[in-house]
């Protein structure tokens, strides 16, 4: 039952180094020395506050390999929304969390309450993990910490999500002064919401389940951590504006009121290992404007509206956006996009969203019925935006609901725009899959000759296990479009599909 090493964690592992290398800047973080990890304990769960709710479909136990004590754990209750795609009603339904930290092997068990189990499937697909299924139970094994989901005949909104950590040490003490902590149990502070000044860090204790905005506001070098709960934030889970030199790592942030987390002229940020999970309109996960020198770094992010965005100008923020990379993440968008990119900016002084990077992604599901919101990946500018450099590679699109692979359209959306966006160039997609019978065509869409899509190159692009380049055998007067089913229009210019040979000898 162990999974072998999957290509999602080669791809992890080989990043590595250059990862914290990128990272040294701002904060610093104190590694564990070897001979600690024969005093921590090898597998450390956390009771669930009864005020917090919890939902009856699973019973999910975990104890260390092969035969340690079964230690039953408490479930939470992430909500998620459907959207009727004739009313425009959206129906919330109920799901189930868990979560556990450990620094050995573990097996997990999970059964289904509701029983008539006849399949049983651990995603991402990525790592390769195949339960054991004994009736209405499930077994399987973890050597290292994972973000998973566990569906049940298929179902996607009753099932199990599985949050893992490696086990902590170094935790910082309750009366470090340079520490804002919070303990097991549920936590508020006065007016939900909890400004952090300079040089300080919001800890919280696993078990801990804050019921409160972290609130980042023109300070720096502080940060958000720990194995615990931001639960029902009034204004969202996390909110960074006009901040500087910002960590925010492990916490799960479950039901806000807004986004998950927002960046606002901030710079510097580093977001690792957030998990997310809303269900209210407008449910974004994590939204970047006018930013610049963000990481966005091993999340997990199913959400009832973008999982991640990245924009320009919007509201107070003001700015051009660069430097960004969204990397080891993976994305269930239960409304609109799992990554949209470019949609607001500033009309009046125009802006650039620029040096993006998008690596190592699984994306699980993406529903959204409109056209004009469709797109795993979504590179969308309006209100005179400009995209330029854009680096995606190593995604893992599973299929999907409702939606498109990917969607690149110069617009003008009155909705939301006041102008044409400027246009896209410089994209380079590599080593991307799509498995699966769901997908409208992908569109790529030019304004005008001045609003143009340019320069965009797919470097092995595998839809249902077929390598999609201009080299490929077609009839003569197909476009390499035309065997996808994908359309480009008239102001899309230079678009090429190459295998990764004809990319090497290229290079040469």
């Amino acid at each position: 039952m162990n999974a072998p090493l999957s290509r999602r964690a080669a791809l992890q592992a080989a990043g590595a180094t250059a990862l914290a290398a990128g990272l040294s800047g701002g904060l610093t973080t104190t590694a564990a020395h070897a001979d600690d990890t024969g005093s921590r304990p090898k597998l450390v769960t956390y009771p669930r506050p009864s005020a917090v709710p919890t939902n009856t479909s699973f019973q999910v136990r975990v104890r260390t390999a092969p035969d340690g004590d079964w230690q039953t754990l408490d479930i939470y209750r992430p909500q998620f929304e459907e959207i009727n795609a004739n009313t425009g009603g959206g129906k919330v339904y109920n799901s189930s969390l868990v979560y556990f930290d450990f620094q050995c092997s573990v097996e997990v068990e999970v059964t289904y309450l509701k029983g008539g189990t006849s399949k049983a499937r651990v995603r991402p697909d990525s790592y390769g993990i195949k339960p054991e299924l004994l009736g209405d139970t499930l077994r399987f094994t973890l050597d290292e910490p994972k973000d998973l989901v566990v569906q049940i005949n298929d179902e996607l909104f009753d099932c199990l999500h599985i949050i893992t950590n490696h086990v902590e040490h170094h935790a910082p003490a309750a009366d470090n002064p340079d520490v804002i902590y919070f303990g097991p149990g549920v936590q508020t502070v006065t007016g939900g919401v909890l400004t952090v000044p300079s040089g300080k860090t919001v800890y919280l204790a696993g078990g801990a389940v804050l019921k409160a905005t972290v609130y980042f506001k023109d300070v720096e070098k502080a940060s958000l951590r720990g194995h615990g709960m931001i639960w029902a934030g009034p204004g969202g889970g996390v909110l960074c504006e006009g901040s500087r030199n910002i960590r925010v790592e492990d916490v799960i942030i479950m039901n806000p009121g807004g986004y998950i987390t927002t960046l606002g002229e901030a710079q510097n940020v580093h977001i690792r290992k957030v998990r997310g999970f809303s269900s209210r309109g407008n449910g974004d996960g994590i939204d970047v404007f006018s930013s610049s020198d963000v990481l966005i770094d091993g999340c997990f992010l199913r959400n009832s509206d973008d999982c991640i965005a990245i924009y320009a100008h919007r509201w107070d923020y003001y700015g051009d956006t660069r430097n960004i990379t969204v990397q080891n993440c993976s994305l269930w968008a239960d409304v609109a996009h799992p990554v949209n990119i470019g949609t607001h900016g500033n009309t009046d002084a125009p802006e650039t969203i620029e040096n993006l990077v998008i690596r190592n992604m699984d994306i699980l599901d993406h529903r959204e019925p409109q056209m004009n919101y469709q797109g795993c990946i979504a590179l969308n500018p309006g209100d005179s935006n400009l995209i330029s450099n854009v680096r995606i590679e190593d995604v893992r699109i599973e299929d999907f609901r409702w939606g498109q692979v990917i969607y690149m359209k110069v617009m003008y959306n009155t909705k939301y725009n006041t102008s044409v966006g400027r246009g896209i160039e410089n994209v380079y997609v590599k080593n991307l899959t799509y498995t699966g019978t769901h997908a409208n065509p992908s569109l790529f869409l030019g304004y005008d000759a001045d609003h143009a899509i340019k320069n965009v190159t797919f470097e092995n692009l595998v839809i249902n296990g077929v390598v999609i380049a201009d080299s490929m055998k077609k009839p003569s007067w197909y476009y390499t479009t035309d065997a996808i089913q994908w359309f480009y229009n008239e102001h899309v210019t230079n678009l090429k599909f190459l295998t990764t040979a004809e990319a090497e000898a290229a290079a040469q």
